[in-house]
């Protein structure tokens, strides 16, 4: 009765996972660009090895 916290269940993993995205909205796009990237490198890779 002292803390009306303690009664709300703690937020999901992915509730706080998308709340730390928007507030490292910069990171989180530059992350996303280099996986973009990365993963446009590895298949323009392999389309030249197996040409």
């Amino acid at each position: 009765m002292s803390d009306s916290r303690s009664a709300e269940p703690q937020p999901s993993y992915v509730k706080l996972a998308m709340r730390n995205m928007v507030q490292k909205r910069l990171t989180s796009l530059k992350h996303f660009v280099l996986t973009i990237v990365g993963l446009l490198a590895v298949l323009v890779g392999l389309a030249y090895l197996t040409r």
